[in-house]
């Protein structure tokens, strides 16, 4: 599909959606009516709709009309109200068919919203509230329309010492007509009120609170018509409604931005973020609102969802706002809906929200900041590509020789002072900037007014209003000095292919304590309580990666089982003698008997003192053999993968950060029990995650592997075909631990000796 046909697309499915729930409301509205005929003329439901279908061809009606003249006619006669500022009159059979839309809506909040804009607001109210009775006489919150977040999250929930119209409609069990304040929410000077209790079957169940900007006369017409439409919201009272506490507020936040903001929801059985609120400027950027029956991130973001998917799960996971300068990273999109998303900030906003915000046009301000952060001591530039000027900071004229009087030159028109033989250089930074709508910078050497040359890099960021570049702004830095040091520096060659050396000797220390602490290979191991266990180390494919992934599997004294994987963030010898100090100090703890939270603390305070300011992902688990439970624990590393009865799953661990982030952290624990025949795997990324996609996709491929060769009851068997099987592919090392539980009367399976070498 290309690009303009997915834009199409979405915007039919927006259309469709809001057709089916017309087409349902209408549906509703034709099956009462047809269920009064049949009723009243003794009819089948058949013959009944056949009839409702003839009367309207002969009364020249459309049926909608006629089921709601068929209706009323059960229900009341109906009035016709004058509808505000407008020549024609209001009749009851618009109320009836709002009455049916509002009866088919899927909770209080939409069907509030329908029957205000359907049927209150051309009586001139502007506001409803909905509260069920709850314990104690407190009334609760179950839906509004036309109200701020904010104010909504405010009276949520009014204790039994209600606003006195509010408890004067519930215990007189009449509407109270107001045109004051009272104390209520939303109430100006002068502004009316109906407070109308909701009954069914004779009982209070509820409130509403229908409100008016300004005065109003209660003619005893329009009383009628807001009761009338009051019996609805008793119908719909109690359905559920998917407002939480933080949210709105949230959204009235983000309302408040001029700038596009989302608000993202990670739950559900994927554990994918979907969008829960979009702002104005959001929404026109995303091409509309969303249909409510997809609001996934591809559909949302189709063309930068892995980037952005990437950057929710990092800000979850770290619990610290995450940044890009631009998504898509490089290039554009052609026909995308939307342009790049520029200075794009990913905020977590508590256990299951994220934030995410952006800017369709290049801010200057943010721009320049970016572009002084590559260097340092250097002078600004700002020019416009659109018929404006070119402004300098001070330090600019002295950088190229000139005087403040003279004008400053456009980084476009610097091709005249620069050495000839630097001139392609400078092309291919226009070009970057101009085309590849990107940052870049480049030396140049420029040439003085006295003759003199002079080192200056340069450094910019194109400012884009969509795809269109509109300026430039960057920095220029005299690097004449830094040049002169390299001519120096030259002289020391020799000594630093001596350096070199040596730190391919610390590679070759590195990779060989690596091999000796974690083999490759481990042979089939029988341990207490009847399991087996079967370990496997690939490293990484390029040999200068020495990574820090490690694994353990130790028994304890009482007879318990220590497993653990983890994963020290980097390459190097400072990576494996991180993961070295790591798997040992969790070894020695271990042997404490303490449970796997508590080591998990101990160990996130090692990492602090000895890790040099590196982190690391772990998960530490306890087998007790003698009930066959797992206790573990995970800081902030991938779920652990069951496999039972053929089938795999994957165990949600709990969201706790990584080793190394901040002090005196308190590490959840999960305990789960293994059954006979269960195999347990413990993994780390480089297993499963790929380039250009977001962790959710490979552990779907790692759940449909195991269960594909989870007939092989050998442990060895098992990690092999994973390793065999492409499931990744960063070329990052991979630690893979498979524990299974032995049925009862189960052979110990043969041991498999690693071969010569490995």
């Amino acid at each position: 599909m290309s690009d303009g046909s997915a834009e199409n697309g979405f915007a039919g499915l927006v259309a469709e959606n809001r057709r089916l729930r017309a087409e349902l409301a209408r549906r509703h509205l034709l099956d009462l009516a047809t269920g009064v005929l049949a009723a009243q003329l003794g009819l089948s439901t058949a013959d009944a709709g056949e009839h409702l279908t003839a009367l309207a061809a002969a009364t020249g009606l459309t049926a909608e009309d006629l089921a709601a003249d068929v209706v009323n006619a059960v229900a009341g006669p109906g009035d016709v109200l004058p509808a505000p500022d407008a020549p024609s009159p209001l009749p009851a059979r618009r109320l009836r068919r709002t009455a049916a839309a509002a009866e088919v809506a899927p909770g209080v909040g939409e069907a509030a919203r329908t029957l205000l804009e359907g049927g209150l607001a051309p009586l001139g109210a502007d506001s409803l509230w909905l509260w069920r009775c709850a314990d104690a006489g407190s009334l609760r919150l179950a839906g509004h329309a036309g109200v701020g977040a904010v104010e909504a999250a405010a009276w949520r929930s009014i204790p039994p010492a209600a606003p006195a119209a509010l408890r004067a409609a519930l215990d007189g069990n009449a509407p109270v007509w107001l045109d004051g304040d009272a104390g209520l929410p939303g109430a100006g000077p002068g502004a009316a009120r109906a407070v109308l209790p909701l009954r069914r079957r004779g009982t209070v169940v509820g409130v509403a609170l229908v409100g008016w900007p300004g005065p109003r006369d209660f003619e005893p017409p329009l009383r009628r018509a807001v009761a009338g439409l009051m019996d609805v919201a008793v119908a719909i009272l109690d359905r559920p409604d998917a407002d939480e506490p933080g949210a709105p507020v949230l959204a009235d936040v983000l309302d408040a931005l001029v700038t596009p903001a989302v608000l993202l929801r990670t739950g559900g059985h994927t554990g994918a973020p979907v969008l829960e609120h979009a702002n104005e400027a959001a929404a026109a950027a995303l091409g509309g609102p969303l249909p409510a029956d997809d609001r996934s991130l591809p559909r949302a973001f189709p063309h930068v969802h892995d980037e952005l998917a990437r950057l929710v799960l990092r800000a979850r996971l770290t619990r610290h706002p995450q940044h890009a300068a631009r998504l898509p990273t490089t290039g554009r999109v052609p026909g995308a809906p939307l342009g790049p998303l520029l200075d794009v900030r990913v905020l977590p906003a508590g256990a299951d929200r994220t934030l995410v915000l952006w800017h369709a046009v290049g801010d200057p301000g943010i721009a320049a900041g970016r572009a002084v952060a590559r260097l340092q001591s250097v002078a600004t530039f700002q020019d416009s590509l659109t018929g404006g000027d070119t402004v300098w900071s001070e330090q600019a004229y002295a950088i190229f020789g000139m005087t403040r009087d003279e004008a400053p030159l456009p980084l476009l028109a610097l091709r005249g002072r620069v050495h000839p033989e630097d001139g392609e250089v400078l092309t291919e930074l226009l070009r970057t900037l101009t085309e590849g709508h990107s940052g870049g910078q480049a030396v140049l050497r420029t040439l003085l007014p006295d003759n003199s040359v002079r080192h200056v890099r340069v450094a910019a960021e194109p400012l884009l209003e969509g795809d269109t570049v509109t300026g430039l702004v960057g920095v220029y830095q005299d690097v004449s000095a830094t040049r002169r040091t390299e001519v120096a520096l030259t002289a020391t060659f020799d000594h630093l292919n001596a350096v070199r050396s040596q730190a391919e000797l610390r590679h070759q220390l590195a990779l060989q304590l690596q091999r000796a602490i974690v083999p490759e290979v481990t042979a089939l191991r029988e341990l207490p309580g009847d399991l087996s266990v079967a370990a496997r180390y690939r490293p990484a494919a390029e040999e200068y990666q020495v990574g820090g992934d490690w694994y353990d599997v130790l028994p304890l004294p009482g007879g318990k089982v220590l497993v653990a994987v983890g994963d020290i963030a980097g390459h190097g010898i400072d990576s494996v003698t991180g993961m070295v100090a790591l798997r040992n100090a969790q070894r020695a703890l271990a042997f404490t008997g303490r449970p796997p939270g508590e080591l998990m603390g101990w160990l996130n305070d090692v990492t602090l003192r000895t890790g040099g300011g590196s982190t690391a992902t772990a998960v530490c688990a306890l087998y007790d053999p003698g009930d066959h439970s797992l206790v573990w624990s995970s800081a902030g590393h991938l779920p652990l993968l069951l496999i039972r009865d053929g089938r795999a799953r994957l165990l949600e661990p709990p969201q706790d950060i990584l080793l190394g982030a901040v002090p005196s952290y308190t590490y959840a624990e999960r305990r789960t029990e293994l059954r006979p025949g269960d195999t347990l795997l413990l993994y780390t990324d480089g297993l499963v995650e790929r380039r250009h996609e977001g962790l959710g996709p490979g552990l779907a491929r790692l759940v449909t592997t195991a269960e594909r060769i989870a007939g092989q009851e050998s442990p060895e068997l098992l990690v092999d075909g994973l390793l065999g099987t492409a499931l990744g592919d960063t070329d990052d090392d991979t630690s893979l631990v498979a524990v299974r539980v032995r049925r009862p009367g189960e052979g110990r399976l043969p041991e498999i000796t690693p071969a010569a070498g490995a």
